[in-house]
């Protein structure tokens, strides 16, 4: 029969994450059971449930899996101070300088900034830059003032990267839907009051467990310049299908679709929709489905910006420790969700 110390061990020698510290007599350091140090001998280590513990019987903490987390805090300290530069800054700072203000070594600030991001600090002001220009556009704003303010050298480098930035080009995005004609309905579902919004090409805005004008308020904001009208007679299909799904979700909730978004979004939104039902996926597979294992705060913006919930599935993505994390219409609804298609998936094996 193993024993508790048998299994520690067998987390130890696998580096699994576990509640425990465990401790080398040898060395006089203790670790994380997930440490990426060499494997000690069995008959070497002891092991503690805190910090506090281990430090009393005289061991001090590893330097390489930072038990206490105060090297990460200070870490996550630099990269917070260096995203909020490259923030205030009009053009992109060089690495150099970045490095410069941290403290470290360029290879060491840069280690630390993907770490932390999942992004180099280019990229991460790529982003910001893409960003301001956004912002800009829906604002209303001449292209050339909002290629002007956003940072961008001309509007032919703009252009060329459109579908990367923007998903779309800047007149579109400034129209903000001018000239269309979004048809709306309204219904009650088992979450609360229903919207859906769909375009001539397919829906565009899906959204429940809020008040109507608050719902409403969130298309407008998409699409400011579009005419949202009131169809609830040529949406009566798409409303059902919705209903059914949320009531039984037994399988994917097919539905024509009108995504708009910047390439990486777009990527990130079509990974959610092969998660089948009754799966979850973490934030960290996601990243790696999508061939950017790196990304995955990007990808954690992308599910939360996600235009049309329960179509783009982002309910099956959980924290890397199984947490539920945020939904953007409530966890409650999220593990309701979750529960369901688990159910119906083991029913159907």
């Amino acid at each position: 029969m193993s024993t508790l110390d048998d299994t520690r061990w067998d987390l130890v020698s696998r580096r699994q994450p576990a509640d425990f510290l465990y401790a080398v007599t040898t060395m006089g350091i203790y670790c994380r059971p997930g440490c990426p140090s060499p494997r000690p001998k069995r008959q070497n280590v002891t092991y503690f449930l805190s910090c506090a513990q281990a430090e009393a019987e005289g061991f001090r903490a590893c330097k390489r899996c930072d038990p206490k987390g105060e090297r990460r805090a200070i870490a996550q300290e630099v990269v917070r101070d260096a995203c909020a530069f490259i923030e205030a800054e009009e053009t992109i700072p060089s690495l150099e300088s970045l490095a410069r203000r941290s403290g470290y070594s360029r290879f060491h600030f840069l280690r630390l900034f993907r770490e932390h991001t999942g992004l180099t600090p280019r990229s991460y002001a790529e982003g910001v830059r893409a960003r301001r220009l956004h912002a800009s556009l829906v604002s209303g704003a001449r292209v050339a003032d909002a290629v002007a303010e956003a940072g961008y050298g001309s509007e032919s480098r703009v252009y060329e990267d459109t579908g990367k930035l923007l998903g779309m080009t800047p007149g579109a995005l400034r129209r903000g839907g001018v000239g269309e004609t979004i048809r709306t309905a309204l219904a009650d579902c088992p979450f609360g009051r229903l919207l859906v919004g769909a375009t001539e090409t397919g829906v565009c805005f899906l959204g429940f467990a809020e008040p109507d004008d608050a719902l409403l308020g969130d298309l407008r904001r998409r699409f400011p310049k579009a005419t949202i009208v009131a169809d609830d007679a040529a949406l009566t299909g798409t409303v059902e299908a919705i209903i059914d799904f949320i009531e039984e979700p037994k399988a994917a909730l097919s539905l024509p679709l009108d995504l708009r978004g910047t390439a990486f979004q777009l990527r990130v939104w079509e990974a959610l929709r092969q998660i089948p039902p009754g799966e979850t996926r973490t934030y960290a597979d996601l990243a790696r489905m999508i061939g950017n294992p790196a990304a995955i705060r990007a990808v954690a913006r992308s599910c939360a910006t996600n235009p049309v919930s329960l179509a783009v599935p982002c309910h099956r993505v959980i924290g890397s420790d199984g947490d539920l994390t945020g939904y953007r219409w409530g966890v409650p609804r999220k593990r309701t969700l979750l529960a369901r298609e688990r159910a119906l998936a083991t029913a159907a094996e």
